[in-house]
């Protein structure tokens, strides 16, 4: 079971939520939060797989909360998909920087937010390839010398360095898998040695710095 925690400050939104992730059978909610300052509390009571997190909340905002939570130490982070009513490219940077695993706009198809909780627990991230490729050149253009990417780049082994430059192309695992000659099992081990040798949350974060360090 995939198990989900809630965040939304609207309790009608949260309870369409959990009324539309009751109906898969591989999907549970464990709990909610109205406010991303339970966030934290939550997830230590509820220890969930996937965090749908609401942008815009009252006291503390999904993206400070997101953030949050990839500064806990001994405890593994869930994955965080963003909810939000507007699209906005500075938003959805913000996001993905602080540490979410993707973006999805409230008004999507029930089914694709099931698909979307799906893939964020399966370490796939949750925008499409051409959203993922335009925002990880954007990050890029407003990130630091491509240098200090390169640096870092550099810790990382070569099947590390050429899965994640793979990543930063929007390629899914199994493109990756076959364009490398590797299962699907050895790319997703792939990346999470190398998010965990750069202290990383997610591939999208991984993304962002071969696409900066492969800049001229």
């Amino acid at each position: 079971m995939i198990k989900v925690l809630v965040v939304d400050d609207d309790p009608l939104v949260r309870g369409g939520l959990k009324l539309m992730l009751g109906g898969a059978a591989d999907v549970e909610v464990v709990g909610e939060a109205a406010d991303g300052a339970e966030v934290r509390d939550a997830v230590t009571r509820s220890r969930p797989d996937v965090v749908l997190m609401d942008v815009r909340m009252p006291v503390l905002d999904g993206i400070a909360a997101t953030a949050a939570l990839g500064r806990r130490t001994g405890e593994p982070a869930p994955a965080v998909v963003m909810l939000t009513t507007f699209d906005a490219d500075e938003t959805v940077l913000a996001a993905l920087r602080a540490g979410a695993a993707g973006f999805l706009l409230k008004h999507t198809p029930p089914e694709q937010i099931v698909d979307a909780v799906r893939r964020a627990a399966a370490g796939e991230p949750v925008l499409s390839p051409d959203v993922t490729r335009s925002v990880i050149a954007m990050a890029a253009r407003q990130g630091p010398d491509p240098g200090s990417a390169r640096t870092r780049m550099d810790l990382l082994t070569e099947r590390e360095r050429d899965v994640a430059r793979a990543v930063a192309e929007g390629l899914s695992n199994v493109e990756i898998a076959e364009r490398l000659h590797l299962s699907r099992s050895s790319i997703k081990a792939t990346i999470s040695s190398a998010l965990t040798r750069l202290d990383l949350t997610n591939r999208i974060q991984l993304a962002i710095i071969a696409h900066e360090a492969d800049r001229t």
